[in-house]
Protein backbone atom coordinates (compact mmCIF):
# COMPACT_ATOMS: atom_id res chain seq x y z
CA UNK A 1 0.00 0.00 0.00
CA UNK A 2 2.79 2.27 0.83
CA UNK A 3 4.76 1.73 -2.42
CA UNK A 4 1.35 2.36 -4.33
CA UNK A 5 0.85 5.75 -2.25
CA UNK A 6 4.50 6.85 -2.84
CA UNK A 7 4.04 6.18 -6.86
CA UNK A 8 0.69 8.11 -6.76
CA UNK A 9 2.29 10.96 -4.67
CA UNK A 10 5.00 11.48 -7.27
CA UNK A 11 3.14 11.08 -10.39
CA UNK A 12 0.93 13.96 -8.95
CA UNK A 13 4.15 16.38 -7.93
CA UNK A 14 5.30 15.72 -11.69
CA UNK A 15 1.72 16.63 -12.82
CA UNK A 16 1.82 19.59 -10.78
CA UNK A 17 5.45 20.80 -11.61
CA UNK A 18 4.97 20.19 -15.43
CA UNK A 19 1.87 22.62 -15.25
CA UNK A 20 4.61 25.48 -13.74
CA UNK A 21 6.68 24.30 -17.01
CA UNK A 22 9.18 22.21 -14.48
CA UNK A 23 10.50 18.89 -16.04
CA UNK A 24 11.03 16.28 -13.91
CA UNK A 25 13.21 13.04 -15.05
CA UNK A 26 12.81 9.92 -13.93
CA UNK A 27 15.61 8.07 -14.78
CA UNK A 28 15.11 4.05 -15.04
CA UNK A 29 16.26 1.81 -12.53
CA UNK A 30 19.49 0.31 -12.03
CA UNK A 31 18.05 -3.17 -12.76
CA UNK A 32 16.55 -2.28 -15.95
CA UNK A 33 19.73 -2.14 -17.94
CA UNK A 34 20.22 -4.19 -20.96
CA UNK A 35 22.74 -7.29 -20.34
CA UNK A 36 24.95 -8.35 -23.50
CA UNK A 37 25.93 -11.64 -23.18
CA UNK A 38 29.46 -12.13 -24.93
CA UNK A 39 30.92 -15.07 -25.80
CA UNK A 40 34.26 -15.99 -25.23
CA UNK A 41 34.60 -20.11 -26.80
CA UNK A 42 36.62 -18.98 -29.98
CA UNK A 43 38.45 -15.97 -28.58
CA UNK A 44 41.54 -17.94 -27.97
CA UNK A 45 44.26 -15.93 -25.93
CA UNK A 46 42.41 -13.16 -26.09
CA UNK A 47 39.12 -14.34 -24.35
CA UNK A 48 40.66 -12.58 -20.41
CA UNK A 49 41.44 -9.10 -22.78
CA UNK A 50 37.74 -9.89 -23.64
CA UNK A 51 36.77 -9.91 -20.21
CA UNK A 52 38.95 -6.65 -19.33
CA UNK A 53 37.22 -4.81 -22.19
CA UNK A 54 33.46 -5.45 -20.89
CA UNK A 55 34.81 -4.33 -17.48
CA UNK A 56 36.50 -1.04 -19.02
CA UNK A 57 32.50 -0.78 -20.97
CA UNK A 58 30.78 -1.69 -17.92
CA UNK A 59 32.00 0.63 -15.66
CA UNK A 60 31.97 3.74 -18.53
CA UNK A 61 28.51 3.41 -18.90
CA UNK A 62 25.20 3.41 -17.76
CA UNK A 63 21.93 0.93 -18.94
CA UNK A 64 23.93 -1.63 -19.98
CA UNK A 65 25.85 -4.85 -18.25
CA UNK A 66 28.03 -7.18 -20.80
CA UNK A 67 28.22 -10.37 -19.42
CA UNK A 68 30.74 -13.48 -19.92
CA UNK A 69 29.17 -16.77 -21.43
CA UNK A 70 25.77 -16.13 -20.85
CA UNK A 71 24.70 -16.08 -24.37
CA UNK A 72 25.57 -14.95 -27.58
CA UNK A 73 24.56 -11.65 -28.12
CA UNK A 74 28.26 -10.75 -29.16
CA UNK A 75 30.84 -13.57 -30.11
CA UNK A 76 34.38 -13.00 -30.53
CA UNK A 77 36.89 -14.79 -32.33
CA UNK A 78 40.62 -14.38 -32.77
CA UNK A 79 41.91 -14.50 -36.01
CA UNK A 80 45.53 -14.29 -38.26
CA UNK A 81 45.62 -12.07 -41.12
CA UNK A 82 42.75 -9.89 -41.88
CA UNK A 83 43.10 -7.16 -39.74
CA UNK A 84 40.91 -6.55 -36.50
CA UNK A 85 36.95 -5.60 -37.20
CA UNK A 86 33.74 -5.71 -36.03
CA UNK A 87 30.38 -6.93 -37.73
CA UNK A 88 27.20 -5.53 -35.67
CA UNK A 89 24.12 -6.98 -36.28
CA UNK A 90 21.94 -4.27 -34.59
CA UNK A 91 22.63 -2.68 -31.60
CA UNK A 92 24.45 -4.55 -29.15
CA UNK A 93 24.72 -7.77 -30.80
CA UNK A 94 27.67 -8.60 -33.46
CA UNK A 95 30.92 -10.39 -34.03
CA UNK A 96 34.14 -9.11 -33.04
CA UNK A 97 37.48 -10.00 -34.39
CA UNK A 98 40.66 -9.56 -33.49
CA UNK A 99 43.75 -10.60 -35.63
CA UNK A 100 46.77 -12.04 -33.45
CA UNK A 101 49.38 -10.01 -36.13
CA UNK A 102 47.65 -6.73 -35.72
CA UNK A 103 47.19 -7.29 -31.65
CA UNK A 104 51.38 -7.94 -31.99
CA UNK A 105 51.85 -4.31 -32.84
CA UNK A 106 48.58 -2.74 -31.40
CA UNK A 107 47.63 -2.95 -27.73
CA UNK A 108 45.00 -5.99 -27.60
CA UNK A 109 43.34 -4.20 -24.78
CA UNK A 110 42.53 -0.82 -26.84
CA UNK A 111 41.34 -3.37 -30.07
CA UNK A 112 39.27 -5.25 -28.39
CA UNK A 113 37.63 -2.17 -26.19
CA UNK A 114 37.41 -0.34 -29.43
CA UNK A 115 35.80 -3.26 -31.61
CA UNK A 116 33.29 -3.37 -28.40
CA UNK A 117 32.74 0.12 -29.02
CA UNK A 118 31.25 -0.58 -32.54
CA UNK A 119 28.98 -3.40 -31.03
CA UNK A 120 27.93 -0.76 -29.01
CA UNK A 121 26.95 1.63 -31.46
CA UNK A 122 29.63 3.86 -32.17
CA UNK A 123 31.61 4.40 -35.32
CA UNK A 124 35.06 4.91 -36.13
CA UNK A 125 37.12 8.15 -35.93
CA UNK A 126 39.85 8.68 -37.67
CA UNK A 127 41.56 11.75 -35.68
CA UNK A 128 44.64 10.20 -34.18
CA UNK A 129 43.45 11.50 -30.88
CA UNK A 130 45.18 8.39 -28.63
CA UNK A 131 42.04 9.90 -25.72
CA UNK A 132 39.54 8.71 -28.20
CA UNK A 133 39.13 5.16 -28.22
CA UNK A 134 37.49 5.11 -31.44
CA UNK A 135 40.21 6.84 -33.27
CA UNK A 136 41.64 3.36 -33.04
CA UNK A 137 44.50 2.27 -34.96
CA UNK A 138 45.07 6.03 -36.16
CA UNK A 139 46.82 7.02 -33.39
CA UNK A 140 49.27 4.83 -33.78
CA UNK A 141 51.24 1.84 -32.19
CA UNK A 142 52.17 3.32 -29.14
CA UNK A 143 48.68 4.81 -28.13
CA UNK A 144 47.48 1.99 -25.66
CA UNK A 145 44.71 3.66 -23.93
CA UNK A 146 41.45 0.93 -23.57
CA UNK A 147 39.00 3.62 -22.28
CA UNK A 148 36.34 5.32 -24.37
CA UNK A 149 36.28 9.21 -23.76
CA UNK A 150 33.18 10.74 -21.49
CA UNK A 151 31.64 11.30 -24.77
CA UNK A 152 32.13 7.89 -26.02
CA UNK A 153 31.00 6.40 -22.98
CA UNK A 154 27.82 8.74 -22.48
CA UNK A 155 26.57 7.99 -26.38
CA UNK A 156 26.62 4.31 -25.57
CA UNK A 157 24.45 4.56 -22.46
CA UNK A 158 22.07 6.76 -24.18
CA UNK A 159 21.63 4.58 -26.87
CA UNK A 160 20.69 2.16 -24.40
CA UNK A 161 18.60 4.41 -22.59
CA UNK A 162 17.02 4.83 -26.30
CA UNK A 163 17.60 8.79 -25.95
CA UNK A 164 19.51 8.71 -29.57
CA UNK A 165 18.57 6.20 -32.36
CA UNK A 166 20.95 3.47 -33.63
CA UNK A 167 19.01 3.03 -36.74
CA UNK A 168 21.45 5.23 -38.78
CA UNK A 169 23.86 2.21 -38.72
CA UNK A 170 22.77 -1.00 -37.14
CA UNK A 171 23.58 -3.42 -39.33
CA UNK A 172 27.60 -2.66 -40.46
CA UNK A 173 31.05 -4.05 -40.93
CA UNK A 174 33.61 -1.47 -39.59
CA UNK A 175 37.18 -2.72 -41.00
CA UNK A 176 40.18 -0.22 -41.38
CA UNK A 177 40.20 1.37 -37.86
CA UNK A 178 43.91 -0.56 -36.95
CA UNK A 179 46.04 -0.13 -40.22
CA UNK A 180 47.50 -3.30 -42.24
CA UNK A 181 50.21 -5.18 -40.20
CA UNK A 182 53.34 -3.65 -40.68
CA UNK A 183 56.38 -5.27 -42.78
CA UNK A 184 59.68 -4.80 -42.12
CA UNK A 185 61.87 -2.47 -44.80
CA UNK A 186 64.68 -4.61 -45.92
Amino acid sequence: MTSRLSRLAVAMLTTALATVGVTVANPAPASAAMTICYNTSQAGSYAGIANQAASIWNNATVNLTLSANCGSNLRIYQITGGGSYAQRTSLGNGRVYIDTQQAAQYSPLRIMTHEIGHILGLPDNYNGNCSLLMSGGSAGTSCTNPYPSTAEANRVSNLFAGTFSATDRSADIFRDSWPSVLTPVG
